[in-house]
């Protein structure tokens, strides 16, 4: 292994992959780095273990080993691995529809939605229109109660709209239906996923976790993302009407996952925003996956449903709520396509607002992670760009569509009149 060690920078790179090593540096050199870690694992074995930079800006502290940081969005990835597994031990179908399993949900409309269109941002439940805080997310029962009395803002099935919240909780009550012991989705994650493989990853973060082992996020100036997201996306976020709004900032908000005075939030499960882990974890948890899931007892079945391509709903990928159209979404994960090729077709994993990035390429047998505390403004990150390209070219392939697009997806430019 060729060792690092600077002011700065640790870990190690497998020879041959010094490109992504180069491509970490120049992230605090040249892209505005404050804190980070990247790990990948290529045909199960780790081949690049990166960190570095500040932990936390005020005080000056670096980033460490272990140091762990909020993945928001990142954190679907992991919970669509939870909900895989739990597919795999034949809880649940993904054709299947949804009110099978939670009979209550069989309200408003929703009688007819599967699980697999509410795992791809097809259902049309990407905000709630009663009141949702911190008291109502950590009550499992008050929060089942609210989502069965939701009504879809479309027909299931026929639109996407990104449930940027939402989403986990949906998925943390299928699940606590269809598991024989009923536990929420950060303990069955916890259970079936991170203590067998040894993740520092929680999707329910403990009391234990010491402040001194997180990393504090340091969000950039808001004007900035003016220039560098979409304009109808800008646009929208901005209108306390529009999807997007009421998705991420109206209850329960884009920050019930942070603690003033603890960093992150104790014992409070966001499946869709809130997890918290390093960057080895998410890479070695993809990894298991990448390379048929022999560890976790994956079925051969449940992987191919995996790699499978995304299905559009009937108008398309044009989201609804974003105002662009970007991402693809199967069965939780986000998919690589033209206007987001992050690795191979049969790949899947899911970005974070901020540039965090997990994903698993079966086709080159890839775990991946990326970790950064400088939240970016891109909805694709060049951070992260940069290191996949690196990557990519380390083992002498081209993702489909890499090669092209990529300035479209970096500006998210195709949007759509109304």
């Amino acid at each position: 292994m060729s060792k690092i060690q600077s002011n700065t920078i640790s870990g190690f790179v497998k020879p041959g992959f010094e490109a992504v090593r180069e491509a970490f540096v120049e992230n605090f050199t040249h892209r505005h780095e404050l804190g980070a870690a990247c790990c990948i694992y290529y045909r199960g074995e780790k081949v690049v273990d990166l960190w570095g930079g500040i932990r936390n800006k005020a005080t000056g502290e670096p980033w460490e080993e272990d140091t762990m940081v909020i993945v928001y969005s990142a954190t679907k990835g992991l919970s669509a691995l939870a909900m895989a597994l739990a597919h795999s031990r034949g809880l649940f179908d993904y054709d299947e529809r949804v009110s099978t399993y939670w009979p209550e949900f069989a309200q408003q409309g929703k009688e007819r939605i599967t699980v697999r269109q509410l795992l791809s941002h097809q259902a049309g439940l990407y905000a709630f229109h009663a009141p949702v805080d911190k008291s109502v997310v950590a009550d499992l029962d008050r929060l089942a109660t609210i989502m069965a009395h939701e009504k879809p803002a479309w027909e299931p099935g026929t639109r996407q709209g990104y449930h940027a919240l939402t989403l986990g909780f949906y998925e943390g009550e299928l699940l606590r239906r269809v598991d024989p012991r009923h536990r929420s989705l950060g303990q069955f994650f916890q259970e079936e996923i991170a203590s067998p493989l040894g993740l520092d990853f929680y999707i329910r973060l403990p009391e234990e976790i010491p402040n001194a082992r997180l990393a504090v996020l340091q969000t950039p100036n808001p004007v900035l993302l003016m220039f560098t997201f979409p304009l109808p996306l800008t646009l929208a976020a901005m209108n306390p009407h529009s999807p997007i709004y009421r998705a991420l900032v109206v209850n329960p908000g884009s920050a019930v996952a942070l603690d003033p005075e603890r960093i992150y939030a104790r014992n409070l499960e966001v499946p869709s925003g809130g997890g918290v882990g390093t960057a080895r974890a998410m890479a070695q948890a993809y990894s298991e996956f990448a390379t048929g899931g022999r560890v976790l007892g994956l079925r051969e079945d449940t992987l191919r449903q995996l790699m499978a391509p995304a299905i559009p709903p009937l108008d398309g990928f044009y989201d609804e709520c974003l105002k662009v159209e970007l991402y693809t979404f199967s069965l939780g994960f986000t998919k690589p396509g033209p206007k987001y090729p992050f690795a191979h077709l049969s790949a899947f994993g899911a970005p974070g607002s901020g540039g965090s990035l997990g994903f698993a390429d079966p086709q080159a047998e890839i775990g991946y992670g990326y970790v950064p505390n400088q939240v970016g403004t891109h909805l694709v990150d060049p951070r992260d760009l940069a290191l996949r390209t690196a990557l990519y070219r380390s083992i002498g392939q081209t993702p489909s569509f890499h090669a092209r697009g990529l300035e479209a997806s970096v500006s998210g430019s195709t949007t759509r009149e109304h």
